[in-house]
């Protein structure tokens, strides 16, 4: 009988989008379009009963979308090892970034992994949902 070997599918030209829901949506949004940048790209209201908004960068294969569906309760984060890790090669950038979010009032807290700590800066979001702010590239 012959064998074939399957290939899994390229992800190479997908867009990654990261959904997840709130019940703190103007402030979830603000931490992370006015604290980490993150443009809004669209929004929807009663979509099916949800409505959204979806955060990201014109023409980046990634995009952030919160949302909130009637009747129905998000709750936070289920541990605080629930991250984002964004990696900013320039150490100038980085601390700008920093900088930013302590004047929107975010303060930095200790990374549940320490592995995080020694290169980088986490926040957590409104939510108990933690993004890393790390200094360096990611080496692949």
């Amino acid at each position: 009988m012959p064998t074939t070997t399957l290939q899994p599918p390229t992800l190479a030209g997908c867009v990654l989008r990261v959904a997840r829901p709130t019940d703190q949506m103007d402030d979830v949004v603000a931490f992370y379009r006015d604290g980490l940048g993150f443009p809004e790209l669209t929004s929807f209201t009663d979509h099916d009963g949800f409505d959204g908004v979806i955060l990201g960068f014109p023409g980046a294969p990634y995009h952030l979308e919160f949302t909130t569906a009637r009747g129905h309760a998000a709750g936070r984060a289920p541990t605080q090892d629930n991250l984002l890790a964004i990696y900013v090669a320039d150490p100038r950038a980085w601390s700008r970034m920093i900088g930013v979010m302590t004047r929107q009032g975010h303060r930095p807290v200790e990374s549940f992994n320490p592995y995080w700590d020694r290169e980088g800066v986490t926040f957590e979001d409104p939510d108990g949902y933690r993004v890393v702010l790390h200094q360096g590239i990611w080496p692949v």
